[in-house]
Parts: structure tokens; sequence; C-alpha cells
């Protein structure tokens, strides 16, 4: 189903269409995380993303939770940004020869899926909110804070070390 398909008929659709479409998303990056681990020779950065892999189980969980509180099956629905992001992170880290570059590459990588994923938690937990399901809201917004703070550590350490060592 499209984003605009004919099946999409109100707020309420567009809500449970967007949680099948973050839950797919959550799913992939449940298998890609570990691979840019791999990848990573930064000790913080290859923790930061072993962490992470952790609390993106944990926000699979929590869609999960958020769909039986919404009363509706879970389930994920292909999600072409998510892919995209995941095989340019997979071509552009597969090109990097200098390991310092290497890991400026994964963050830059990890930031794009957490931008990602801030805008569409973002918008579920406004849609939530004008549907009257606070309660779905606040499930979504505890991931929502979890991706924010992700991204700050992500920046911190990469302006911290990551790409002054990139550029020397």
């Amino acid at each position: 189903m499209g984003l605009f398909s004919k099946d999409i008929k109100t707020l309420n659709d567009l809500f449970v269409h967007q949680l099948e479409d973050i839950y797919y998303a959550e799913k992939q990056l449940v298998k890609a995380i570990p691979k840019l681990a791999d990848k990573a020779t930064n000790p913080q950065l290859k923790q930061g993303f072993l962490s992470h892999l952790e609390e993106t189980k944990g926000h699979v969980t929590r869609l999960e939770q958020v769909f039986k509180m919404h009363g509706v099956e879970a389930k994920a629905v292909n999600c072409p940004a998510i892919d995209g992001i995941i095989e340019e992170a997979d071509e552009v880290s597969g090109e990097v020869a200098d390991k310092e570059a290497l890991d400026a590459a994964l963050i830059n990588a990890a930031q794009a899926a957490e931008h990602y994923e801030m805008t569409r938690y973002g918008t579920l937990v406004a849609w939530a909110k004008q549907l009257g399901r606070n309660d779905c809201a606040a499930v979504l917004q505890k991931t929502l804070d979890e991706e924010h703070a992700v991204d700050r550590k992500l920046t911190a350490l990469a302006e911290s070390k990551i790409n002054l060592k990139a550029a020397s």
C-alpha cells in the first residue's frame, strides 16, 4: 500500500500506516546495526552501536505495545526510505579505505537513520495526541527521546574525536 493509497482515508489510517512503516524500519535496523558495529574501528563507536542495538530491540517491543493498545495487528509495511538509508550505508562503508574516515562515514549513516526515525516518531506522537491516544503518544515519546539522545551522542563523538582523526 502506498502512502496515499485509497486505503488511507482518515488520520487514524495514516497513524496505523506510519506505525507499520516505522515497525518495518526498526526491524530492519535490528539487522543492520550489528553490521555497522562490526565495521567500526573506534571502540566508543562500536560500543555505542551495540548499546543502541539493544535500545532498538526495545523500540520494536514498544511498537508492538502501541499496536496492541490501539487495537490493531502489529505488522510491517515495506519502507523504501529506510531500505535506501541502509543500502547507502553499506555502499559508502564498503568504499572507504581509511579507517578513521570509515568511522566518520558510519556516524553519518547512523545519523541518517536516526533522523528518519525522529521524523516518524515525532509525527506519530502528534497524530496519537490528535486522535486522543495520549497513552500511545507517551509510549512513542519515550522512543523519540531515545532517538534524540543517540543522535546527540553520535554528534558529540564525531565532533570530539572521529572527525578530527578522519581529517588528519
